[in-house]
């Protein structure tokens, strides 16, 4: 079931022009207010667009003259809260998808049996959400919102409010499931990305910025925010021939092929930035922030991973100007 989005918000200032292809399932990444809420709510059919459509299999679903109901659209949201009925057991909150849909009892407690097998569930087919842990729980509203077989199926960061230890199943399980099935996900893990989701779409101030296969987006990012997401710094200047020349004058050599004054990306990871004593691209240092065995120093535009010891030795703070460096090899280049 393909997904056609063209739609705008005015008073959220939100417009957006997103396309998910049958069987495929798109990310929306993007900061806090950037629209991805707002674009869930559209589909499903909780907020009506102020102008444009949004089709489904060729379906209309919105439009100037029609507006199909959230029960009518055949699709089912899925967020970081269960939202599992407390007064019924697992088994009966998978079936209750499927009786609402015109299910016999029968029918539906089959299926939701069969659902929860599915997921590893069975023996807590009997269990109310309070005796479920909360990796159990989330299993079984996964377990209802795929046993009502929606044509869409939205996900708002169902992973996000689960403890590490349980993450990781739960989104392998979520990787088998959703395969050959259209869905659209909020994250803000770049792993949900990209082990669920075949393409991205970046979303900043209402508008799609870009929107591509997911490991094309993450490895080329186009926006600041991509690139973070990523985990890549990400400089645009012109291509003088050996070196990318930044607006602050500043050269960062790297490989290429374009034509001399060629606008373009480069990006490279926070760990192959070095610090030199003089020579290099001069930043100043904005903030200092703790990251496993390395510290981030974070600067204008670029981060650098550094071991403590170093930053103790050189005495970075807030406020210190450096030196910084990036080995040529390190760099990937193309054209903005």
């Amino acid at each position: 079931m393909s997904l056609d989005l063209r739609a705008s918000v005015p008073e959220r200032g939100v417009a957006l022009n997103l396309s998910v292809p049958d069987g495929e399932t798109l990310a929306l990444i993007g900061p806090n207010g950037a629209g991805k809420s707002t674009t869930l709510s559209l589909i499903a059919g909780a907020l009506r667009p102020g102008r444009g459509s949004i089709e489904l299999d060729g379906r209309v679903l919105d439009d100037e003259r029609v507006h199909v109901p959230v029960h009518d659209r055949e699709v089912t949201t899925l967020g970081q809260d269960p939202a599992l009925f407390p007064h019924l057991t697992a088994l009966d909150n998978v079936a209750f998808g499927l009786r609402s849909r015109g299910a016999t009892r029968r029918e539906a407690r089959h299926r939701a049996a069969r659902w929860l097998e599915e997921l590893d569930l069975s023996g807590l087919a009997d269990r109310r959400p309070a005796q479920l842990s909360g990796g159990e729980a989330q299993r079984v509203a996964i377990a209802r919102a795929l046993a009502a077989a929606p044509r869409l199926l939205l996900l708002d960061e169902p992973l996000a409010a689960l403890d590490v230890e349980v993450a990781p199943a739960l989104r392998e399980q979520l990787r088998r499931f959703l395969a050959g099935r259209t869905a659209v996900i909020v994250t803000h893990d770049v792993l949900d990305a990209l082990t669920l989701a075949d393409s991205v779409a970046v979303l900043e101030a209402g508008s799609v910025l870009e929107q591509g296969p997911t490991a094309e987006v993450l490895a080329r990012p186009r926006t600041a925010f991509a690139a973070r997401f990523a985990g890549l710094n990400l400089v645009t200047g012109a291509w003088d021939g050996q070196a990318v020349h930044l607006a602050d004058g500043s050269r960062l050599p790297a490989p290429g092929s374009f034509p001399a004054g060629t606008s373009v990306h480069a990006a490279f990871r926070p760990s192959a930035v070095r610090l030199l004593e003089e020579g290099g691209l001069r930043r100043t240092v904005e903030n200092l922030s703790p990251g496993g065995d390395l510290v981030r120093v974070g600067t204008e535009d670029i981060a650098a991973d550094l071991p403590p010891q170093e930053i103790a030795e050189r005495r970075l703070t807030p406020g210190v100007t450096v030196q910084l460096a990036v080995p040529a090899e390190a760099v990937t280049t193309y054209r903005a």
